[in-house]
């Protein structure tokens, strides 16, 4: 049994907190593709291994919670329950922001990172709770804010690059500086250095991914709104 809290008992109650705002449709298809991932993160063989063994492991639990669970999760509340929440001051882009690059690299430095590992069954669970809420607060600008596109590509370029020197500094670093993990036994995989450059890689890759992906979905629909302007422009001229 891998089952970790997070797979017991916070996806339960994320699930309980979603469904209480009646999602439908593709909203409920999200919220279950959320909790699948925090359950293939938290309640499979990966658990042990980010605990004990590998870096990439962890990062890749990280960025469930920190990323890919929680644009899952805004995307399941229906817009007329999020509008409810749109002057909370943790939601606005200028706040929320600071908030998840704050908590991606607060958490990411050596001590703090090493001794939340040292203690699994309380700390470790705090980090993983840090990376739920921040996410949430990062993506709920972009999935329900009445910002402009332009203005949420924006936000998404801004929080990829500021948030990626993190994978790369990982990646580029000549030694390990998780102790946790450069002491690991190991009887497979790759050595600390590599566990880490490969943790690095991935990060880095994943974000770029996710988030270029987004930006150009809100870039793309800000230039067709330009465009579509323009047009009304020259037809009112005309």
């Amino acid at each position: 049994m891998y089952a970790s809290a997070e797979a017991v008992v916070l996806a339960p109650l994320v699930a309980a907190a979603v469904l209480a705002t009646r999602p439908r449709g593709l909203r409920l298809a999200a919220l279950a593709a959320a909790l699948a991932l925090i359950v293939a993160a938290f309640a499979t063989r990966l658990q042990p291994l980010a605990v004990h063994t590998f870096l990439w492991a962890h990062l890749l639990q990280n960025v469930v919670l920190a990323e890919w669970a929680p644009a899952l999760l805004v995307l399941a509340i229906p817009h007329a329950v999020a509008a409810r929440a749109r002057r909370f001051p943790l939601f606005r882009p200028l706040v929320a922001l600071p908030i998840w690059l704050a908590t991606y690299f607060l958490w990411h430095l050596p001590w703090p990172y090493d001794f939340a590992l040292r203690h699994p069954h309380s700390l470790l669970h705090v980090e993983h709770l840090c990376y739920l809420l921040a996410g949430i607060c990062v993506w709920w600008p972009v999935i329900h804010g009445s910002y402009s596109s332009g203005a949420k590509a924006a936000y998404l370029f801004a929080a990829f690059v500021l948030a990626s020197p993190l994978g790369l500094v990982l990646a580029l670093l000549p030694r390990p500086v998780y102790s946790v993990y450069a002491h690991a036994p190991r009887t497979w995989g790759p050595s600390a250095l590599g566990d880490q450059q490969l943790a690095g890689v991935t990060m880095a890759v994943e974000q770029a991914i996710v988030f270029f992906a987004v930006f150009a979905m809100y870039m793309l629909r800000f230039l067709q709104e330009e465009h579509l302007e323009g047009v009304f422009d020259e037809l009112s001229r005309g």
